[in-house]
């Protein structure tokens, strides 16, 4: 693995005085050899093994605001690992680009699952990881994906869906849903249908999962995405407070989960 780069000045401000945030690339591959390219941030301040959170991207792919959550969950002690759905060199730039990539997974959930179960497997040959502790999240297309872990049987803690689209889909053959899950959603949020919600409702019940489900009022879809507004795109709007709430929420969950 090689140093990325070292983190802009707003990122350093997120850390305190003594923490030195690191970012590191992760070349790794899919069972069908399929090259991707994800990296690693973590707190070089920080000894010893950690919990690990694996971040699924948006529908943008991987970008600064990926390496943004990436390099806050490090400063809150983590491991984060920022996963590579669309493969290494497939970074889109446009709305129609990002549309047609998202419609490549969301068409094809077993893909989709091959790409996450390759990122989770890189991540636990990280040596800071404790591989007793790891959790997801994932924003938008990202927050579908978590889910998409979570009914593969992947041997997580948990999984935070910040405004994906839910719904119900099959368990991957042999599977069992083993991570709890905390469902961060929009109330204003038209990409969340009420059926599919009832429905993604329904099969955490029926499958005795350890869920919870949370509305913010007033919120669209991305609404932590600070830069979604110049997108232009209907229905998606950022909320600070949503945003703020939501990050908050996730934190709660974690220490319940990893027991710190």
């Amino acid at each position: 693995m090689k140093i990325l780069a070292t983190l802009s000045l707003s990122l350093l401000c997120l850390t305190s005085a003594s923490a030195k945030l690191v970012t590191e690339t992760v070349d790794y591959a899919d069972e069908k050899g399929t090259p991707l390219e994800g990296f690693v941030v973590y707190d070089d301040a920080i000894s010893g093994k950690r919990p690990g959170v694996i971040v699924v991207h948006d529908w943008r792919g991987l970008t600064d605001y990926t390496h943004k959550r990436a390099a806050m969950l490090a400063q809150l002690g983590y491991i984060a690992f920022a996963a590579d759905i669309y493969g290494k060199g497939v970074r889109p730039t446009s709305v129609p680009e990002y549309q047609k990539q998202i419609a490549i997974y969301k068409g094809d959930r077993t893909l989709y699952r091959e790409r996450e179960r390759a990122a989770y497997q890189a991540f636990l040959k990280q040596p800071l990881l404790d591989p007793t502790k790891i959790a997801a999240i994932g924003y938008c297309f990202g927050g579908t994906g978590v889910i998409e872990m979570a009914w593969d049987g992947l041997d997580l803690k948990g999984v935070v869906s910040f405004h994906g689209g839910l719904d119900a889909q099959p368990l991957s053959p042999g599977a069992t849903i083993k991570p709890k899950v905390l469902a961060l959603c929009g109330a204003d949020d038209p990409y969340e249908k009420p059926e599919d919600m009832k429905a993604f409702e329904q099969q955490l019940k029926d499958n005795n999962v350890d869920y919870v489900i949370v509305y913010y009022g007033h919120a669209q879809h991305a609404f932590t995405d600070a830069g979604v507004d110049a997108l232009n795109q209907p229905g998606a709007k950022y909320n600070a407070a949503a945003d703020e709430r939501s990050w908050h929420a996730m934190r709660g969950f974690f220490q319940d989960i990893f027991g710190a």
